[in-house]
């Protein structure tokens, strides 16, 4: 897929099919976030896929509670992945306390970009989810308590006819300056 027609029909996906999704397409887009970069390379990520029941219920009712079900659609979403941070590199996280930068949180952004651009071109539907229940998901998934989730990604096929949605956003002249703020 062209990139610029790649960039305008990723979206946030949030109604889900009835299908699985195709291990193989699965790795590809794990290894399209396996390539991404990140700041000296530390590549400060694990992906813990989420496929198998009743595990993948408990994972996506910790996406959501009874006061904020903004994202109770993970519930129909055939893969749940979950981003853990890693340390980064010793160089990386001198430079951070040096910098006052978080370059791991910029990292699985990028790599998490990676990922849901594959999986479009794959055909499949993603949705980056930053509210979930932390603790609950790192009992669920056995992450060590130094450890912290950056995201969730919801995977699946979208229902039929889900709608592209066209993106706004804001203009070139509101985000844009030269040589100067």
């Amino acid at each position: 897929m062209d990139l610029n027609k790649l960039i305008l029909t990723r979206q946030s996906v949030r109604r889900y099919a009835d299908t699985p999704v195709e291990p193989e397409k699965l790795g590809q887009c794990l290894e399209a976030a396996r390539m991404a970069p990140s700041a000296s390379n530390s590549q400060p990520w694990k992906y813990i896929v989420v496929d198998q029941e009743p595990l993948r219920t408990e994972l996506a009712q910790a996406t959501f509670s009874d006061i904020k079900l903004i994202n109770k659609f993970t519930m129909q979403a055939p893969v749940l992945i979950v981003i853990v941070l890693e340390k980064a590199k010793l160089i990386t996280r001198l430079a951070m306390m040096v910098k006052k930068k978080e370059w791991p949180l910029i990292d699985i952004g990028i790599t998490a970009s990676h990922f849901c651009f594959k999986a479009t071109e794959l055909g499949l539907g993603t949705c980056m989810i930053g509210w979930f229940d932390e603790d609950k998901i790192r009992k669920l998934l056995r992450i060590p308590s130094d450890k912290t989730v950056g995201l969730v990604i919801s995977v699946g096929y979208a229902v039929e006819g889900y709608p592209l949605r066209t993106k706004i956003r804001k203009s070139l002249d509101e985000i844009v300056q030269y040589n100067h703020y």
